[in-house]
Order: structure tokens, then sequence, then C-alpha cells
């Protein structure tokens, strides 16, 4: 069982998160904002982060940019709908910026759990 956070300023997606990952075996610990999500961060000890892009209070990419710069084996997967800017043009950012995986809304379950069991297989190799 690994220890998640779900960054996402959308209450019904943190939730569905939470839910899929929990049932799968994981402990998840929520956060609404980049700026939230940072400070649990900074108190916990997570397996991977997995972070929306676009966010008030911190977007994604802030995120992104602290947790590899502060804890970089920590895997970061990121996921976004897009917005006004297209979701393919935010997450080949995340791709750039160092994000493990990148999914885009909306999720599907066994895409969700296939990148979460992918990046902690990669991140357990990387410490072999």
């Amino acid at each position: 069982m690994a220890h998640l956070l779900v960054i996402d300023d959308n209450p019904e997606f943190r939730e569905i998160l939470r839910r899929h990952l929990e049932a799968n075996g994981h402990s998840v610990t929520l956060a609404t904002n980049g700026e939230q999500g940072l400070e649990l961060l900074g108190q916990g000890n997570f397996d991977i982060v997995l972070t929306d892009i676009l966010m008030p209070q911190r977007d994604g990419v802030e995120v992104l940019r602290e947790a590899k710069r502060r804890w970089p084996d920590l895997p970061v997967i990121a996921i976004s709908g897009g917005g006004w800017i297209g979701a393919n043009e935010l997450l080949g950012m995340a791709e750039r910026l160092g994000a493990d995986k990148v999914l885009q809304k909306p999720v599907r379950r066994e895409d969700l759990i296939q990148a979460v069991d992918e990046a902690l297989s990669a991140n357990l190799k990387k410490q072999a």
C-alpha cells in the first residue's frame, strides 16, 4: 500500500480519485490547491503526488517544479483537462518539467491505476 497525495481544486474529481485509489489499496490524502498540497508534502511522507495543472493558489506546474526540486525521487503524476490552453499542451509542458506520468481528464479508472502502479514500480527500481 502506498501513501498518495491528490491535489485538485475540483471536489468531485478529488473524491473520485480518492475512491478509486483507496479501492486499489492505497492510503490517500487530499489537498484543494497547490499551496495546501506543498504544505502537506513538507509535513508528510508520500509515495506519489497526483496533481491537477490548472488550480488557484499555486498551480500544478508550481507543485511539480517544487516537488522535483525538494524531493527529486518522488513520482509526480500530472492531470489536466485543459482549459484556455489545451490539455495536450499543458501535459506536454508537465512532462518537460519532469512529470513521471500524465493523464488527461476525464481519467479512466484503469488508466489511473496503471499510471500509479507504473510510477511506483519505476520508483522502486530507482531505489534498488
